[in-house]
């Protein structure tokens, strides 16, 4: 019977970066999958918790876990296609649990490309429920017309403009503003993500964040307009004016996930010019429930 070792990630050098996107690939194309576990998230400052799993000198599993709020750890796994069925991805997530009991995280989000039957598998064996699902998009061309911004500029925020960040998040996610406020003030920590404030002839409107997660890859997310600004036709103007100051900023790959029920987003990042390039399944489990 082989021994397994597993330890916390706390090398990030190329060389150990490189097994894990090795692993990824394997995995990959042993399940015709989409699978993609961050791996541009994995830094010594400001990066993912990870735990690696390894038969002598192969690395044979891995798992990862970031949190926004402190309350909920986004977790992405893979296992070898050779050594599945031997409790690996049990043991990485109960060293990950340990880890989490002690911030006081209260739930687990697991990600799993949607074509990944292995993985829809073994969520199914720790009884996580169905979340929702998400289309992750990678920017192609600005599509139709040049945008006109319809008097809409954007800017980087700062201190002054917090109080509008936390209230317009709320309105248009319908989250709690102290949910909100935590949220905002736990990402904004990072270096690599910038939070940029949209206004309408020098009134504030909405927020659209970019977290720049390599040198050349801008990831969009936490895009809204206040509720009672919605309907004027300023998404698509915002997406591209955006857009236009990453290329500037010479970011090739610019992405960004939705929900795949809200189709007028999605019409939306369409017309910009996104496209579909994988969809995840997400699964939900309380931490207590999970068993050690």
């Amino acid at each position: 019977m082989p021994t397994y070792t597993i330890s916390k990630m706390t090398d990030f050098s190329d060389q150990h970066i490189d097994q894990i996107r090795l692993l990824e690939q394997i995995c990959a194309l042993s399940d015709a999958s989409d699978l993609r576990v961050g791996v541009e998230s994995l830094k010594a400052i400001h990066g993912d918790e990870a735990f690696l799993c390894y038969n002598e000198d192969q690395l044979i599993g891995f798992l990862s876990w970031y949190t926004s709020d402190r309350i909920e750890a986004n977790i992405n796994a893979m296992v070898h296609p050779e050594f599945r069925r031997n409790g690996i991805f049990r043991n990485l997530l109960n060293h990950a649990i340990a880890d989490m009991h002690l911030v006081n995280i209260q739930h687990c989000l697991f990600r799993v490309p949607s074509n990944s039957q292995s993985g829809i598998d073994c969520i199914g064996h720790i009884e996580a429920d169905f979340s929702h699902s998400q289309f992750s998009m990678t920017f192609n061309s600005i599509q139709d017309r040049m945008p006109c911004y319809n008097y809409l500029t954007i800017r980087v925020a700062n201190k002054k403009d917090t109080a509008f960040l936390i209230y317009c998040f709320a309105q248009a996610f319908e989250d709690s503003e102290s949910w909100t406020k935590e949220y905002l003030e736990s990402t904004s920590q990072e270096p690599s993500r910038l939070t940029y404030l949209v206004l309408h002839q020098s009134n504030p409107v909405g927020m659209i964040r970019v977290n720049t997660i390599q040198a050349h890859t801008a990831v969009i997310h936490d895009f809204c307009v206040l509720p009672t600004e919605q309907g004027k036709g300023y998404g698509r103007d915002i997406l591209a004016q955006l857009i236009t100051l990453l290329q500037d900023q010479q970011y090739t790959q610019i992405r960004l996930s939705v929900v795949t029920a809200n189709r007028h987003a999605l019409r939306l990042y369409t017309s910009v010019g996104f496209e579909i390039s994988a969809e995840f399944h997400y699964y939900s489990l309380p931490l207590l429930s999970i068993n050690h």
